[in-house]
């Protein structure tokens, strides 16, 4: 299991990588530009990025030298391009493997798995817990918990998602269009499956859409999680909703 940037302007293929990395127990957080990514990997320890080079902002050439200019993360290219000197170039420049479209997902499992293996037997040890703390929430990604304030959360797997991804962005105002997206892998869906899932957060986080105390919900523009204004706010006592049967994944 690896904690995983995709780095990919195409949605389709952002959200199959994601979907079948995912079920590959692998941590997945996705960007579509290269000043994205390097915004990730300022603040975030990753395992590995899949990096394409076709990004509207920036060619992934050059993103791969900013990369190299902040972190030392194994770098695998996925693109369409298969020039003999440019993959030359790049490897030379700091990626560490290279892919060309069209590879299948087993294709870049094992390209990781590779990969993984010379970057921590380079280091000598077992990666690092990345846990992400947003006031007294902890999330570990890589273990898939999360404790607020000392106390484990029974967290389903849909809701941990969920709460993973607005806590790797605290105090942005996440669009449900993006929560689609990254959380559910669907380019469109019903407003009120994320509704739904933030009640059951909520409820478990001791608090309620009328007194929120982390997770924000901004009418007609998206949702937020931040940290307690008044950190000494006691909480409410958190809920275990009665989840219907057969929703817990």
């Amino acid at each position: 299991m690896a904690s995983v940037l995709v780095v990919e302007d195409d949605q389709f293929v952002r959200s199959a990588l994601i979907r079948h990395l995912t079920d590959a127990s692998h941590t997945v957080r996705s960007v579509g530009t290269a000043l994205e990514a390097l915004r990730e990997v300022a603040h975030f320890r990753f395992d590995v990025v899949v990096l394409d080079l076709g990004l509207p902002d920036l060619d992934g050439s050059e993103a791969l030298k900013m990369l190299r200019g902040i972190t030392d993360v194994p770098v695998i290219i996925a693109t369409a391009r298969d020039d003999e000197t440019e993959i030359v170039r790049l490897l030379n420049d700091g990626a560490d493997d290279y892919l060309t479209k069209p590879f299948s997902v087993e294709h870049l499992s094992a390209r990781m798995a590779a990969v993984l293996r010379r970057s921590r037997a380079a280091a000598g040890e077992a990666p690092p817990s990345r846990v992400i703390q947003v006031g007294g929430l902890s999330i570990d990604p890589l273990r898939r918990q999360a404790e607020l304030d000392g106390a484990a959360l029974d967290l389903t797997r849909r809701e941990f998602d969920l709460l993973a991804f607005l806590a790797g962005r605290p105090g942005v105002v996440v669009p449900r269009k993006e929560l689609l997206a990254e959380v559910w892998q669907q380019s469109y869906g019903d407003d009120q499956t994320i509704d739904v899932h933030l009640s059951w957060l909520r409820r478990k986080l001791g608090e309620t859409a009328a007194r929120p105390r982390y997770l924000h919900t901004l009418r007609g523009v998206g949702v937020k999680l931040e940290p307690p204004s008044d950190p000494q706010e006691t909480p409410q006592t958190p809920q275990t909703p009665q989840t219907p049967r057969g929703t817990r994944p």
